[in-house]
């Protein structure tokens, strides 16, 4: 069954359930070739006739959505109720078809259809085929390189080239992260370059796909104050060339003082290095109760943007956002004091 002959017996079998009504698809020669509508139907409820136009796309996302919408807009002035189509229409996307006056169906089950007295809303059918996958690409380890870096100046425009060797990945990947974040709307492209167009709305959804748990960490035990433990590792660290940053509440405690804290985080990039750090500044294993945590990057990405902050290193404001977000307790709301103190001014 292809794509439109879904639509089509998703759309009858709607309307069939509603009494009174008679469905019957027409064809759309009388259009001109060029932008002939995919579907027409003809509508008739107890002697009135409604003429219904349906557009469909391959993809929901949002920047597809808008085209077909305002491909319906030429079948309006005929006196048509104009319906968007694809295989998944997101929350985001339907709330843009609601905004400008068309209806909505999609091929998991999920419509909203309201002309001449007819009011059909279904939802909360998920796209079984593919539930994350149009976002998975964007928020993956190595597309996170390329959020960070865009993140960091929302209004900077980036070429291509100059945007995969900042965030160190191939140029193939770079191009594809910039189709999807437009297809989301999330970017805009000029001639001079693609930007941020909704950086509070990407790093938020973004964080709906991150979790610190991701690194993979290692959880220790000190007699000494958190805060003198940092800086043995900051000093050992520098001493010994081994990249690293603190994070979570250590690094929150010294870009926005918040509140205090009973837990240190560190990340280090040389796994090999982490037990002879832990040794050198008197760190004992421990399986549960940890008051120190070295996490070991899930991606290098996690060092863009860091700092020295009083001669120790701190990770970026977008990192400690998105380890602090997903952290039990406190956590969301450090996230959310840092935001207000430190990111939204920035941008």
């Amino acid at each position: 069954m292809d794509s439109l002959t879904g639509v089509q017996e998703k759309f009858e079998t709607i309307l069939r359930n509603v009494p009174d009504i008679n469905i019957e698809r027409v064809f759309s020669g009388e259009y001109p070739a060029n932008r002939r509508p995919d579907l027409v139907f003809s509508v008739s409820e107890r002697g009135k006739l409604i003429k219904v136009v349906i557009e469909y796309k391959s993809t929901g996302e949002p920047r597809y959505v808008r085209s077909a919408i305002q491909q319906l807009r030429d079948f309006a002035e005929q006196n048509a109720y104009g319906i968007v189509a694809a295989p998944y229409i997101s929350e985001e996307s339907s709330s843009i078809c609601r905004q400008n006056g068309v209806g909505y169906i999609d091929l998991a089950g999920n419509c909203f259809l309201n002309f001449d007295g007819i009011y059909i809303e279904r939802k909360g059918f998920q796209n079984g085929k593919a539930k994350k996958r149009p976002l998975k690409s964007v928020f993956s380890p190595r597309a996170g390189r390329i959020l960070r870096v865009m993140l960091s100046d929302p209004k900077r425009n980036w070429k291509m080239q100059e945007l995969s060797n900042e965030a160190k990945v191939s140029l193939g990947l770079a191009f594809k992260v910039k189709e999807k974040l437009l297809d989301m709307e999330y970017a805009k492209e000029e001639k001079s370059g693609v930007s941020v167009a909704r950086p509070e709305e990407l790093l938020e959804k973004w964080s709906e796909y991150y979790s610190y748990r991701k690194n993979k960490a290692y959880d220790y035990f000190t007699l000494e104050d958190i805060r003198d433990a940092e800086q043995n590792i900051s000093k050992y660290c520098a001493e010994k060339q081994i990249p690293y940053a603190l994070t979570l509440f250590s690094g929150l405690a010294l870009v926005a003082p918040f509140a205090r804290y009973t837990r240190g985080f560190v990340y280090v990039k040389d796994r090999e290095r982490i037990q002879e750090i832990a040794d050198t500044v008197r760190l004992k294993k421990v399986d549960s109760g940890p008051n120190f945590t070295i996490l070991e990057p899930y991606d290098e990405g996690v060092f863009y943007g860091a700092r020295e902050i009083n001669d120790i290193t701190v990770s970026s404001d977008i990192q400690l956002y998105l380890d602090l977000i997903g952290y039990k307790g406190r956590g969301e709301e450090s996230a959310k004091f840092l935001f207000e103190q430190r990111i939204k001014s920035k941008w």
